[in-house]
């Protein structure tokens, strides 16, 4: 079957290729009829096939194949417009300014794009929290999630202008200067095309008027020539030579005659060609530039829209984290927050007494007093009722006491946890030098394992510095929460040379001075007073002094440098000799005495420790 319809279109092809010029459109009722002959030839055996072409099925399709090439044919530029070319000059060069007005468009786009999308980040910069003092309040939580996916949605933005930027604006960019260069070459072939015919018809034209004014000069020559010839009066000299020039004449007409008709001969054929073969060529190409350049655009609409449609996933994930963190605002917690924020531990204010003013009044035996109360006691319970909060604020204190009871709780036990980060970040450096320092020893081409003690030995006196600041601190939130606390209650904190330095109080709240002392209400059972409230700041030399000089239980080596700025602290140079009175008791600090019987405590990374045998005296605190 497909055979038949081969053979049917490649013959109506060749009646089609046989009709010349604008004619061939239109196909004679003789060959259609010899269509039909040969369509029902090769489809013999088949009845129904022997119906009239115009009747059967297979004429039907034969007749749309030759009208979907007649309309081709008749869409066709170089058929339909092979006299405008000017006018297809300025219409392809609109297509291209069209094209180069669309990616304009396209770039002013993207353009808002971007700012939309950087005025959205500097608004979701502008209200970010600086502090994180109010990120427990649900309401903030959510505003913050809010502004998290705001942001990710600037970035959506950002991402379509990019979009836009690479397949739309700079595809129409790089396409618009093709299509510039291959306009101008079709043109340029076109003006060539049209100079080469204009030569042609020059020659040709010359060539005319040379055969124009042969012929009217033969003419004159052959007037000439028979006017002596009738003239009796003429010389034969005289006729003879006019009889030449006549014959002269004419056969430069003759000649004439015949360069004009090649050359017309050559016109004719070279306008053929130009308006049958280059011309519609070149407007063919042009045709096809304009269609491609019309796609193009298609393209980059349809990529416009898909640069939006890839990215509205995303934002509608970040439109329901919105609904979600909105969703999340719970006004009960943030009440409770409220109470865990502002809570001061404090007890009501009870009653004022009354205060009887007519006392000193005289009264009869049978008058009554309302109170008894002496004036010294009511001032006194005045005194003790009156709580801070209602009276003048007193200065930051180190252990919070300047705070309420459960505000000062909450700030200790912060503090407590942030030095206990830094604790084990101390310790982390530890673990981690002196396993490089033991890779040192077991590979000394790597490195010089004494190179690493002063920082080891840095690090251990930091985490004994925040040991005590944590004993310290755990100390004040134990007398916060009226607890009794005592060295043997912490044993996994060794007594350090910190906790030393500091006078403690019997309740282990550490008392610098007694405006530090937290006064609370007399009817909430608290923590007993100071032993001592004004300490002496001796009191650590005092130490040394009071007691009996402690035996020598050992002698030590300094292998560094010791400056001792702290309190209690034993200056010591590198390679010097000190007597051991105490052993280091887990804090890293041991106690020693010079020659001179200058005593204190030196860190005992520093020094290198030779204790003797069978030595007694040695004093251990606990």
């Amino acid at each position: 079957m497909f055979t038949e319809h081969k053979s049917v279109f490649l013959f109506v092809d060749c009646l089609w290729s046989r009709a010349p010029g604008r004619a061939s459109l239109l196909i004679q009722e003789e060959e259609v009829k010899e269509v039909e002959c040969e369509f029902s030839r090769q489809t013999v055996g088949r009845t129904e096939s022997r119906r009239p072409f115009g009747e059967s099925e297979r004429g039907e399709n034969c007749f749309q194949y030759w009208r979907t090439q007649k309309e081709d044919f008749a869409m066709s530029w170089g058929t339909e417009l092979w006299d405008q070319f000017e006018n297809l000059d300025k219409h392809t060069q609109w297509g291209i300014d069209f094209l180069e007005r669309y990616a304009k468009f396209v770039k002013e786009r993207l353009e808002i794009e971007q700012n939309y999308a950087k005025q959205l980040r500097n608004l979701v910069k502008k209200y970010c929290p600086k502090r994180s003092k109010d990120e427990e309040f649900t309401s903030c939580l959510s505003f913050y999630s809010i502004l998290n996916e705001l942001n990710d949605y600037a970035g959506q933005r950002e991402v379509v202008a990019e979009e836009m930027a690479h397949r739309v604006y700079g595809e129409l960019m790089r396409y618009s200067q093709d299509l510039k260069a291959e306009r101008k070459h079709h043109l340029q072939e076109g003006r060539k095309a049209q100079q080469h015919l204009d030569h042609c018809w020059k020659q040709m034209d010359n060539s005319k008027k040379k055969f124009e004014r042969e012929c009217k000069e033969a003419e004159k020559s052959q007037i000439t020539y028979e006017r002596l010839d009738n003239d009796i009066n003429a010389t034969k000299s005289e006729v003879e030579k006019a009889k030449a020039q006549f014959y002269m004449r004419t056969h430069a007409a003759d000649e004439s005659k015949n360069e004009y008709a090649a050359q017309l001969q050559s016109f004719n054929a070279e306008q053929w060609k130009h308006f049958h073969s280059a011309i519609p060529q070149i407007f063919k190409n042009l045709q096809n530039m304009d269609e491609r350049r019309t796609v193009k655009l298609g393209e980059t609409y349809r990529s416009f829209a898909e640069a939006e449609r890839r990215v509205i996933p995303i934002i509608s994930k970040c439109l329901e984290g919105m609904v979600s963190a909105a969703k999340a605002v719970d006004e009960r917690r943030d009440s409770a927050i409220v109470v865990e924020s502002f809570k001061s531990g404090f007890e009501p204010p009870a009653d004022f007494p009354f205060e009887d003013f007519s006392q000193n009044l005289s009264r009869t035996g049978s008058d009554g007093t309302i109170s008894n109360t002496p004036k010294g006691d009511r001032d006194r319970d005045r005194t003790k009722n009156k709580l801070w909060l209602f009276g003048k604020k007193p200065k930051v204190q180190e252990d919070f006491s300047h705070l309420p009871p459960e505000q000062r709780r909450k700030r200790l036990q912060q503090r407590i946890d942030e030095l206990n980060r830094e604790l084990q970040k101390e310790m982390d450096q530890r673990d981690a030098l002196n396993k490089m320092k033991d890779v040192y020893e077991k590979n000394p081409q790597m490195g010089d394992p004494n190179s690493l003690q002063p920082k080891i030995s840095e690090t251990i006196c930091n985490m004994e510095k925040l040991r005590s600041e944590i004993h310290k601190n755990e100390t004040w939130l134990s007398e916060v929460e009226g607890k009794q606390s005592s060295r043997g209650d912490r044993r996994h904190i060794p007594c350090t040379l910190s906790s030393r330095l500091f006078p403690v109080s019997p309740e282990g709240s550490y008392t610098d001075d007694t405006s530090q002392e937290h006064q609370t209400p007399h009817h909430r059972p608290g923590p007993a007073q100071p032993r001592h409230p004004n300490p002496d700041p001796h009191e650590f030399d005092d130490e040394f002094d009071d007691d009996d000089p402690l035996p020598v239980i050992g002698h030590c080596k300094a292998l560094y440098s010791f400056d001792g700025q702290n309190e209690g602290t034993l200056v010591m140079a590198e390679d010097e000799v000190l007597y051991i009175i105490e052993e280091d008791k887990g804090d890293g600090w041991t106690r020693a005495r010079k020659q001179s019987g200058e005593e204190g405590y030196v860190p005992t990374s520093y020094v290198e420790i030779t204790l003797e045998k069978n030595s007694k005296g040695a004093v251990t605190y606990i």
